[in-house]
């Protein structure tokens, strides 16, 4: 399956204030929620936080996800819940896309 790269229009969104170096994001703004499509460096470590829940999708790359004390090893197509107040912390082996839905509508601030 050839893996397309966000179409244009994406980057026409916010981009999200991230304070990870190597990570980017985009933000797609609800009432109660948020989306967020992610662009991951490799190498880049994600280090433990919660919140409220949160799903998503890997589109692009390897990324091991640890929710709790189970550690997920993904690949394009995958998803995954996060449930609220679960800790949860990642790594990118290789570039990652990734686009996640968050419960709460404040939980990242456009740049």
């Amino acid at each position: 399956m050839k893996i397309e790269p966000y179409p244009d229009f994406f980057k026409l969104l916010p981009q999200v204030d991230l304070p990870i170096e190597g990570v980017k994001g985009w933000l797609a703004q609800g009432d109660t929620f948020q989306i967020v499509f992610f662009e991951i460096q490799p190498g880049v470590t994600i280090p433990p936080h919660s919140h409220k829940a949160q799903w998503g999708i890997l589109i692009e790359g390897a990324f091991s996800l640890t929710i709790g004390d189970e550690v997920h090893e993904l690949t394009p197509g995958d998803s995954y819940y996060i449930p609220e107040g679960v800790a949860h912390s990642g790594t990118a082996h290789t570039f990652t896309r990734a686009m996640d839905f968050f419960t709460e509508p404040h939980r990242y601030k456009p740049k």
